[in-house]
């Protein structure tokens, strides 16, 4: 489980595939300054999916990507000398500081347009009609990992806002028209829905 509140951007360093999925090694020596070393399998989220890290050296892990988890995310398009966004799993005794986020994502927004308010950006993206639905006005989704309060909503177009500090230590600040990044929508909304379905009949 994680929060959305990004704590340090990493590097990916190389893609190696392995029997028809690919082996991720990330440079994170920023993540491990502000905490323990890094342990064997745990659990970190890259641009918001959760990965199981392993083979531990210094400050670089690597993660496998199953073929599934390339084609709901964007990480398939990434490549040597990207920046990622990086969050280590929630302990019992941290802040909440954004939104429970699983590191489960459900799709794929596209970033339709972009503009400067005053000192911060708006941000319209575009989401399939299917997840649309779980996308409310002041609600939560997490984008590429990064808790964010939903401005507005018309049919499959949401907005955000992003100040100047998540611009900065997120990969949001580089986000242009026509990116892709990962989507998930709250996990309030999609329990509500099954809970809701069949006139509260979800074990039928």
């Amino acid at each position: 489980m994680f929060t959305g509140i990004i704590t340090a951007q990493g590097r990916v360093r190389d893609i190696t595939p392995r029997g028809g999925d690919l082996r991720f090694v990330i440079e994170a020596e920023a993540l491990l300054a502000q905490a323990e070393a890094g342990v064997e399998g745990e659990s970190i989220a890259i641009n918001g999916v959760c990965l199981t890290a392993v083979d531990w050296q210094g400050g670089v892990f690597a993660a496998d990507v199953s073929t599934e988890t390339l084609q709901a995310t964007t990480l398939g398009t990434l490549a040597a000398g990207d920046t990622v966004n990086l969050e280590r799993a929630l302990r019992a005794a941290d802040r909440l500081g954004g939104h429970l986020v699983s590191g489960h994502v459900d799709g794929v927004a596209q970033v339709l347009s972009r503009r400067e308010d005053a000192r911060s950006w708006r941000f319209e993206l575009g989401v399939a009609p299917e997840l649309a639905r779980y996308i409310a006005r002041k609600g939560s989704v997490c984008l590429d990992g990064v808790s964010l309060t939903v401005n507005d909503v018309e049919g499959p177009r949401f907005g955000v806002n992003i100040i100047p500090h998540t611009a900065q230590v997120t990969t949001i600040g580089g986000w242009v028209e026509g990116r892709a990044v990962n989507l998930e929508v709250d996990l309030v909304a999609r329990y509500l829905e099954r809970l809701t379905m069949e006139g509260g009949n979800a074990h039928a």
